[in-house]
């Protein structure tokens, strides 16, 4: 049985990230502030001695605590994701943890397929270029910059600590109701054909990051997209499947057309 702490428990993967376990394994989870609806610790990440003291006995660290919007401001997410990741990463060192499954996003190569790189709403994906997990970065905004940085991190860490790192480049979460929200005729064209490409479902959530958390890593660091089989993907999960065992059930064209 492994004990694994989840930071950003709270948030939207989080929340979902809380059931992939079952019984079989202890989440401890971690939150920035107080909620009823999860009984967790609270753990400031930019904090690095409350980080250090909560960070401890357990087996791996799930992290995804930190500003999640694209249009964070670099002052945000220079403090709360990269100083706060590398705040975990020397925790996990000092109290010997071995294994962090880091929560990159696609903004980190968020630049590749779109028609106007100023403006990364416009994507298009009529030609699209195929990315793959390892696909070197071509972020889109700070936070994109940011889980860049984190990478840099990461890799890092892995290869002077020997930590385990998975970091996982995931794409758009959301519910079939909120991905068929996001691809509704009322929505611009290429931004419908983007939810559809990087849709990643409450179930493939749930299955890549227990199994980033778990399976036999071929080496460390492991860097894969997390998106579900979605026929209009561009962002490789081969590589995911390869690595980690990773089992996507769902695709966005059979949700929407269900």
């Amino acid at each position: 049985m492994a004990r694994i702490a989840l930071t950003g428990a709270a948030g939207n993967v989080g929340r979902e990230v809380l059931d992939a376990f079952g019984d079989e394994h202890t989440v401890v989870p971690f939150t920035h502030s107080e909620t009823e609806e999860i009984d967790s610790e609270l753990l400031d990440v930019t904090d690095a001695d409350d980080v250090r003291a909560k960070v401890d006995n357990v087996d791996v660290v799930i992290h995804l605590a930190g500003a999640s919007s694209p249009d964070a401001e670099w002052e945000t997410v220079s403090q709360t994701n990269v100083e706060g990741t590398k705040n975990v990463l020397d925790a996990m060192v000092e109290n010997g943890v071995e294994r962090m499954v880091f929560a990159s996003s696609n903004h980190a190569v968020g630049t590749y397929n779109v028609a106007d790189e100023s403006d990364p709403e416009s994507m298009t994906l009529t030609a699209a270029e195929t990315v793959r997990g390892d696909a070197p970065t071509r972020p889109d905004s700070f936070y994109g910059v940011s889980k860049v940085a984190c990478e840099g991190l990461t890799d890092f860490y892995a290869s002077r600590h020997g930590l385990e790192v998975v970091n996982l480049r995931i794409g758009w979460y959301m519910s079939a109701d909120d991905l068929e929200a996001n691809t509704g005729e009322d929505v611009e064209p290429g931004k419908a054909r983007f939810a559809r490409s990087t849709w990643l479902s409450p179930h493939d959530c749930r299955d890549v990051h227990r199994k980033a958390a778990l399976a036999d890593l071929p080496e460390s660091p492991v860097t894969v997209n997390a998106v579900s089989r979605n026929d209009d993907r561009f962002y490789s999960i081969t590589e995911t499947m390869q690595a980690v065992g990773y089992e996507p059930r769902d695709n966005s064209a059979e949700a929407l057309d269900g």
